[in-house]
């Protein structure tokens, strides 16, 4: 059984909890597949009516791990599309199940995690939650749906700023722009989220099927979308520059570590 992303069925009610708190939720190869996995367990289960997410730990995610890009440098090529090509693939796997997904995002929320938020249908924040990029100060291209998907939701002129200046979005702004709906105190949004989730499982099920078919009715765009978002990454990574800011983002970690010690 996995320990990173663990999987309960509260009645109707599947979920899915990441569980990488010691480094953040950051997301590698592996950790993807057992979210894309504990996702595909509640397509196909016939009693699950709807999806709770939700993280361990100080930060909901913070993206893809800079450690596992450096250990990888001899063949960043082959990593890179590796950990997007998942990434994409978990974003539309949420978009493509066919109950709701409820997302409860207490912490911090950076890089290509935007993308559990983008692919969810309901998100609740947390006060202390916030939405940062960091690509203009590190070095990679966008991924996770900040460049492909997050304009549909907030416009292309705030999606510019957020990333050529990367502002930080807090969780009063997520819920003004809407990409969350609303803000609920950190003790209280497991609970709330799955109280909505019962909620929905309470209606009548066919008729949550086709809304959602409909919501998400462009979804081969979004997947192009997502597409062009993992072409652009690889190439910033195989052209050094990307690769070159993870270690750099690794070293001034380091330092930082030992100051504080």
């Amino acid at each position: 059984m996995s320990r990173t992303v663990l999987q309960e069925a509260i009645g109707p009610v599947a979920v899915v909890t990441l569980n990488r708190p010691e480094r953040h939720n950051s997301l590698i190869p592996d950790f993807l597949r057992e979210i894309l996995a504990a996702i595909t367990a509640v397509s196909t289960s016939p009693t699950m009516r709807a999806l709770v997410l939700q993280a361990n730990g100080r930060s909901f995610s913070t993206g893809g791990d800079a450690l596992g890009f450096v250990q990888h440098a001899d063949d960043i090529e082959t990593y890179a599309r590796e950990i997007v090509g998942l990434l994409n693939q978990v974003i539309l796997a949420l978009i493509d199940l066919p109950v709701p997904v409820v997302t409860a995002v207490h912490g911090i929320v950076t890089g290509g995690a935007l993308g559990f938020i983008l692919g969810s249908d309901i998100v609740l924040v947390a006060p202390e939650a916030s939405f940062t990029p960091y690509y203009s100060v590190v070095g990679p291209s966008p991924d996770g749906g900040w460049a492909g998907l997050l304009p549909l939701l907030i416009g292309p002129r705030r999606t510019a700023e957020v990333l050529y200046l990367n502002r930080t979005i807090d969780a009063e702004t997520a819920v003004t722009w809407g990409i969350a709906n609303r803000i609920v105190p950190a003790d209280l949004i497991r609970a709330e989220s799955l109280a909505i989730a019962n909620d929905i499982a309470a209606k009548k099920p066919g008729s949550i099927r086709h809304t959602k078919r409909l919501l998400t009715r462009h979804r081969d765009e979004l997947a192009a979308r997502l597409d062009a978002e993992l072409d652009h990454f690889v190439d910033q990574m195989v052209n050094g520059e990307g690769l070159a800011g993870f270690e750099e983002f690794l070293t001034e970690l380091q330092v930082r570590k030992a100051i504080a010690d």
